[in-house]
């Protein structure tokens, strides 16, 4: 069990939600980073007393210096402070919330540290899935899953032998837009998309929500996280995200994780895993919850998670391309830039386009990234 937690990406949804979760089960925070928000970090810093604060942005990270001066919470900038925090003496376990590929290095330097791995940054692993459970499982590093998705398949998992699972069962609520035809989609705005109707999270990840990208990027992740091939994964629209993901053994046996639409259910496992505490989650009332409903997703009015398989099974640098397109093209539009239907349009253009690498080094990863994020930029620029 965890007792001293960095914190990466505090000031963010699933960032607040953690300190929640130390704040109930009587936890320590070691270290908080930000981006630029020196205003919360301030009062998150106040509560926790961590002994590192990081702010990217060395003019917040400036001005987050004079505001708490009077404290003993050292105060770093950059990559490099986010390193720092990762790689923290005092810390056991550290929480990598950071959205998008920039959540990698830290990652990766907990990992050699032999920290646990909260692991809340999805694009981790569909970027250099196989580098990064390389180097913990040569680093004794344990990476404990924080999406609710992940969480439910690692503890379904403790259920059975790895020899006996036959399919890992990912569950998507559908997003605002089920039920939509393609048709439909070409007219939805930025704010139609960014409402959710089960979760709050920030506008990336709702986005993905959107597109059912997000749920693709959980597909290509459960392949690294649990050793599986493609074929044994599979996703299933459930509008209530109530079941929040299923194993099918190899007795046709299904053991599912079932709880609220609550990110500090899984927040607080990954921290007290393989221990149970009580915490801040909602409990589940089953008499309340009404008709659970279950369904195919629709791969043609909604092509990201399509993309996201295909990449899956190609392997290599497509992941680390599609995800760069991706976080580019969602980018776009939430600025205003391009359509919503325009995101897979983009993510498939650079997947086509950016030279596929079979076994990319981490050089060849982040290469890869930002190749296919010029590509979008590239592509849209000529079109829109």
């Amino acid at each position: 069990m965890s007792k001293r937690i960095s914190v990466l990406g505090s000031t963010g949804s699933i960032g607040r939600q953690a300190l929640d979760v130390i704040r109930t089960c009587g936890l320590e925070a070691a270290a908080l980073t930000a981006g630029h928000n020196a205003k919360l970090l301030e009062e998150q810093v106040r509560e926790f007393k961590p002994r590192l604060a990081v702010l990217l942005e060395e003019s917040a990270a400036k001005d987050l210096r004079v505001r708490v001066a009077d404290t003993g919470t050292k105060v770093a900038s950059g990559v490099s402070g986010l390193v720092e925090a990762a790689e923290l003496d005092c810390a056991d376990t550290v929480l990598t919330a950071i959205v998008g590929i920039a959540g990698l290095r830290p990652t990766m330097a907990a990992i050699r540290q032999g920290k646990r791995i909260a692991l809340a940054n999805k694009e981790t692993l569909v970027c250099a899935g196989r580098l990064v459970m390389e180097e913990a499982r040569d680093y004794g590093s344990k990476i404990v899953p924080v999406d609710s998705e992940h969480s439910a398949l690692f503890q379904s998992l403790q259920a059975g032998r790895a020899c006996e699972v036959k399919r890992l069962i990912l569950t998507c609520s559908g997003g605002p837009f089920y039920g939509k035809t393609k048709q439909d989609l070409e007219s939805v705005t930025r704010e139609d998309a960014l409402k959710h109707p089960n979760w709050a999270m920030g506008a990336k990840i709702t986005i993905d929500s959107a597109t059912l990208m997000n749920k693709g990027l959980e597909f290509i992740e459960a392949m690294h996280l649990y050793d599986m091939p493609p074929e044994k994964i599979s996703v299933v629209i459930h509008r209530e995200s109530i079941i929040h993901s299923l194993v099918e053994y190899c007795d046709n046996a299904m053991i599912a994780q079932m709880g609220a639409p609550d990110m500090r259910l899984p927040i607080q496992y990954a921290f007290t895993w393989p221990n149970r505490t009580p915490g801040p989650a909602a409990p589940l009332d089953l008499a309340a919850c009404g008709t659970l409903s279950f369904g195919a997703p629709d791969l043609e009015s909604f092509p990201c998670l399509a993309l996201a398989i295909q990449a899956a099974h190609r392997g290599g640098s497509a992941g680390a391309v599609l995800n760069g397109a991706n976080e580019a093209a969602v980018g776009l539009f939430l600025e205003g830039k391009i359509r919503f239907l325009d995101i897979p349009r983009l993510v498939e253009q650079a997947l086509e386009r950016v030279e596929f690498v079979p076994a990319p080094s981490m050089t060849q990863v982040l290469q890869a990234d930002q190749a296919a994020r010029e590509e979008v930029l590239c592509i849209s620029s000529q079109l829109f």
